[in-house]
Order: structure tokens, then C-alpha cells, then sequence
């Protein structure tokens, strides 16, 4: 059974910067994606950056794009979502996912993926 934990939520001002951890544990192969998403109150899950573990492909949500940077530790079976010049809009629930799956199109599809971890709540404050 996939686990995953995300951490590294917290309150900071617009314009700062935060990184969230994904500690992924519990998988028996090692071609799988991990993906992040947020939910802000009131509104859909949406997806924000994911990474595939075998080839290194990463794609990110247009409103993220040259200010959030997703990276792996393979070794540490840990994911990174480096997030920097954060904006109010930013302040959302953080989840991330796993999934064995492949193809980038549906790398920010909630459905893509079949395991959650618990989010992280980050905050921005203008």
C-alpha cells in the first residue's frame, strides 16, 4: 500500500517562499508519478505540478509556471514542491499524489492518480 506524507505547509507573506515535502513509501515499482495539488475553501481540487520518478518529466499548472519548481530525491523516495514568489491565490490545501500510471497530459488529472497523502495548509498573507 502506497503512503504518502506532505509537510512543509505554513504561513508566509506574498512574495516569500516556501518548500513542501512528499515522503512516498509503500510502492513496488519504481516507474510512478507523484503530483501535487491544492484546494483552496470553496473551490475544486486542482492540480499544480507533478514529476514522473522514471523519466524526470514535470509539468505544471499555467498559474504556477517560473514560480514553483517540482524536483525528486530518489533515494529519499521524496518529492519537493519548492514554491517562491507566493501570491494570496496561492493559500490552499496541499495534497500530494501518487500513481503508477503514464502520459503527461494527465499528469494534473486528480483522477490520474490512485493514492492521497493528507495536505498541508499553506497560507498567504498580503
Amino acid at each position: 500500500e502506497v503512503q504518502l506524507q506532505a509537510s512543509g505547509g505554513g504561513l508566509v507573506q506574498a512574495g516569500g517562499s516556501l518548500r513542501l515535502s512528499c515522503s512516498a513509501s509503500g510502492f513496488t515499482f519504481d516507474e510512478y508519478v507523484i503530483g501535487w495539488f491544492r484546494q483552496a475553501p470553496g473551490k475544486e481540487r486542482e492540480g499544480v505540478s507533478s514529476i514522473s520518478i522514471s523519466d524526470g518529466t514535470t509539468v505544471y499548472a499555467d498559474s504556477v509556471k517560473g514560480r514553483f519548481t517540482i524536483s525528486s530525491d530518489n533515494a529519499k523516495a521524496t518529492v519537493y514542491l519548492q514554491m517562491s514568489r507566493l501570491k494570496p491565490e496561492d493559500t490552499a490545501v496541499y495534497y500530494c499524489a501518487h500513481s503508477y500510471g503514464s502520459g503527461a497530459p494527465f499528469y494534473l488529472l486528480d483522477s490520474f492518480f490512485t493514492s492521497w497523502g493528507q495536505g498541508t495548509l499553506v497560507t498567504v498573507s498580503s
